[in-house]
C-alpha cells in the first residue's frame, strides 16, 4: 500500500491582503465622508459666539451662529457630499479629480472653521446696527466650541478624499447597465402558436420557423 500523505492546505491567495485593504478603505471612506459632511452642516447651525451690546444705557445680548459667521464650511460640506457620490460615477483620471476636490473641501472646512472660532467681525456687525453707532463693538465676547467640531467634520472629509486618492482607482464603479450605449437591445421574437395561422404566417415573413425546429 502507498504511504497516506497529509493533505497540504492550499496556500492563501496573495491578493486576499490588498482586497481587503481596498474594502476596508471603502468603507471607511464613506463612513468618514457622511459623517463629516453632517457633523460640519450640523456645526454651522449652531451657537459660535456671543457678547453684549450697550443700548441706551443697558446691554443687549448677541449670538452669531456658525452660518451667521461664516457660510464655507456649509457650502464645501455639500460640496463633499457631492464629490463623495461623483467618485463613484467617473473613471481613471476623472476620480482622481473627484477625489482631489474631496480631499479639498475638507481642508476648506477645517481652514474655515478654526479662522472662525475666534471671529467677533459678526458680532461687531451686529452691535453696530442694535446701537444705531458704527463705532460700537460686541462686549463679552465668548466664544463656544462648535468651530472646532466643524473642523473635525473637515478633517473627516480630508480623510475620505485622501483615502480616495490613494485607493479609488481600484473601488467599483457605477453599474455599466445604467449606461447607455449606441448599441441597440436585441428584440425577443415574439411566442409563436402553431395553432394560428395568422401567426405561422407572421413568423414566416420574418423569416423564421414556426415549428421551433
Amino acid at each position: 500500500m502507498d504511504p497516506v500523505t497529509a493533505a497540504v492546505p492550499p496556500p492563501r491567495s496573495e491578493a486576499a491582503g490588498p482586497a481587503r485593504a481596498v474594502r476596508r478603505s471603502l468603507a471607511v471612506a464613506l463612513l468618514c465622508g457622511a459623517l463629516g459632511a453632517a457633523v460640519a452642516l450640523l456645526s454651522t447651525r449652531q451657537r459660535w459666539a456671543a457678547g453684549t451690546a450697550t443700548v441706551a444705557g443697558g446691554h443687549f445680548p448677541l449670538t452669531a451662529r456658525g452660518s451667521d459667521i461664516t457660510g464655507v464650511p456649509a457650502a464645501l460640506a455639500i460640496v463633499g457630499l457631492a464629490a463623495l457620490v461623483a467618485v463613484f460615477a467617473v473613471r481613471r483620471a476623472g476620480r482622481f479629480l473627484v477625489a482631489g476636490l474631496l480631499a479639498l473641501s475638507g481642508a476648506g472646512i477645517a481652514a474655515a472653521a478654526l479662522q472662525g472660532a475666534s471671529d467677533r467681525s459678526a458680532l461687531d456687525d451686529r452691535a453696530a446696527q442694535v446701537s444705531g453707532d458704527t463705532t460700537t463693538g460686541v462686549a463679552a465676547l465668548t466664544h463656544t466650541g462648535w468651530p472646532y467640531v466643524a473642523a473635525v467634520g473637515g478633517a473627516l472629509i480630508l480623510l475620505a478624499g485622501l483615502l480616495a486618492l490613494l485607493y479609488g482607482r481600484h473601488w467599483p464603479t457605477m453599474s455599466g447597465r445604467y449606461e447607455r450605449t449606441g448599441t441597440p437591445r436585441a428584440r425577443k421574437a415574439p411566442a409563436v402558436d402553431p395553432d394560428r395561422p395568422e401567426d405561422v404566417w407572421k413568423a414566416l415573413d420574418r423569416g423564421e420557423d414556426p415549428t421551433g425546429a
